[in-house]
C-alpha cells in the first residue's frame, strides 16, 4: 500500500485548522495530517521535523505572515497552498506565481481542487515550487517606482508550469474555462486558467479587455481601424475586434 501524503497545517486560528482537518478527512483517505502550528516559529519547527509534502499556510499569523515561514526555511521541497481571509495585494502576487490559495471561509470544492492539483504534482514529480516562490517574492516586492509588477508569471498548462514575461504576450483569447496565449515567438500556449484570471493579473501591465473573449497587450497594437467598435491590428497581424461598449475606454487610453 502506498504511503499517505503528509500534510502540515499552519494557521493561528484553532477553528480554521479544525475546518481544514475535517475537509481533508472527508475528501481524501490517503492524506495524513502530520502536524499543526499556530505561530510562525511552530510552523518552521514542525515543517523541518515532519517534512510534509503539502503545507496549508495561513497568510497572516498573529503579527507575522506565512511568507515569513517560507523565508526562514532553508529549503521548500513541498507544495504550498495559502489560506487567507484577506483580499489584498498578496492575492495578486500569489496569482502571478500560480500558487494555489483558498479564501476563508474555505469552500469545500475549491479545497478539493487545490489538493488534487498538489497531489498530482507530487505524483508526477513535477514540482516547481522553488521557482514559483521565487516569483512570489519578486511580485511582493515590485522594483519599479509606480509599483506595477514587471516580472514573469507562471502559466499552468497540462504539461506543467511555464514561466513567461507579460511583454512576450501579444494577446489572450478565452476559450470556455481555459485561455490561449499568443506569444511574440509565434507560439500559442493553452492555459488551464480562465481569461478573467489573466485580466485580473495583467490589467496593470497595460493589457486591455477588448472583447469578452480577448485580452490584448496595448504595447503590441500596430494599428486601430475604425468601425462600430473598431479593430485592433496586433503586431503579428492578427485582428482583434473591439466591443462597441469598450470603444470609448479603449480610445481614451491613447489620448494625450
Amino acid at each position: 500500500m502506498e504511503k499517505a501524503i503528509r500534510v502540515f497545517i499552519a494557521d493561528d486560528e484553532y477553528q480554521s485548522r479544525l475546518v481544514i482537518v475535517k475537509l481533508l478527512s472527508r475528501y481524501f483517505s490517503d492524506i495524513q495530517v502530520a502536524g499543526q502550528a499556530s505561530t510562525v516559529s511552530e510552523a518552521i519547527e514542525g515543517i523541518q521535523s515532519l517534512q510534509p509534502q503539502i503545507v496549508l499556510l495561513d497568510v497572516r499569523m498573529q503579527n507575522e505572515t506565512g511568507f515569513d515561514v517560507l523565508d526562514r526555511l532553508p529549503q521548500t521541497d513541498f507544495e504550498v497552498i495559502f489560506t487567507t481571509a484577506y483580499e489584498e495585494y498578496a492575492i495578486k502576487a500569489i496569482r502571478y506565481s500560480a500558487i494555489d490559495y483558498l479564501i476563508k471561509p474555505i469552500d469545500p470544492t475549491e479545497m478539493e481542487a487545490a489538493m488534487q492539483r498538489a497531489i498530482a504534482k507530487i505524483s508526477l514529480q513535477q514540482s516547481s515550487t522553488n521557482e514559483q516562490l521565487k516569483l512570489l517574492h519578486q511580485h511582493l516586492t515590485p522594483v519599479n517606482t509606480d509599483g506595477k509588477f514587471i516580472h514573469k508569471i507562471a502559466v499552468p498548462t497540462t504539461a506543467g508550469l511555464l514561466f513567461i514575461s507579460p511583454q512576450e504576450i501579444i494577446y489572450c483569447q478565452g476559450q470556455s474555462n481555459y485561455t490561449e496565449i499568443c506569444m511574440t515567438n509565434g507560439r500559442v500556449i493553452t492555459s488551464s486558467h480562465t481569461l478573467k484570471t489573466y485580466e485580473d493579473m495583467l490589467v496593470a501591465q497595460h493589457f486591455f479587455r477588448a472583447h469578452k473573449s480577448y485580452l490584448i497587450n496595448l504595447h503590441h497594437i500596430s494599428m486601430y481601424r475604425r468601425g462600430e467598435g473598431g479593430v485592433a491590428v496586433m503586431s503579428n497581424g492578427d485582428e482583434i475586434e473591439i466591443a462597441r461598449r469598450n470603444k470609448a475606454s479603449f480610445l481614451n487610453i491613447f489620448k494625450a
